[in-house]
């Protein structure tokens, strides 16, 4: 999974850029990872750290255990990584990379933790896009947020 990527933070003050990815896409569903992003599960793929580094800004630090840290932006919250002290790669979230769909997960784990609504995903209704649902809200939304885009800019500056 060798090629350059880049990703960040929602309000885009945390940027980085990885050169390859190791062949470990997943999911956890461990208790430690839903309570670390505040959903169901964490969607990871390692980074070595010779291919990896910062490109704007520095991620705050939780130590979540005795040898692991958890990365995130300390001015919008968005998780970033989790580290575990022995290892030499660092395990990035897939939603902050800028194109996370071009990285397939290939297995989960810590499904001893795995909640009963993820059973329930594939039978619920599907309400549309946001675009189509709610068009005036959608544009709306466009016009005030302050999110990054998903691309590497080096011109663009986070909003205050």
């Amino acid at each position: 999974m060798a090629s350059l990527r880049s990703g960040g933070c929602q309000c885009g003050r945390v940027r980085f850029r990885a050169a390859g990815l190791l062949d470990n896409p997943h999911v956890c569903h461990c208790r430690m990872c839903q309570k670390a992003t505040g959903n169901f599960f964490a969607a990871l793929v390692g980074v070595p750290l010779t291919d990896f580094q910062w490109t704007r800004g520095a991620a705050a630090e939780f130590h979540s255990s005795e040898k692991a840290r958890r990365g995130f932006c300390r001015d919008c919250g968005t998780p970033l990584y989790y580290q575990h002290e022995d290892n030499a790669h660092i395990s990035m979230s897939i939603g902050a990379f800028d194109d996370p769909a071009s990285v397939p997960l290939k297995f989960q784990l810590g499904m001893e933790g795995r909640l009963p609504q993820m059973d329930q995903l594939n039978d619920l209704p599907h309400h549309g896009a946001t675009e189509e649902a709610m068009p005036e809200e959608a544009a709306r939304i466009r016009r005030s947020n302050n999110q990054h885009p998903d691309d590497d800019t080096a011109d663009w500056l986070p909003k205050a």
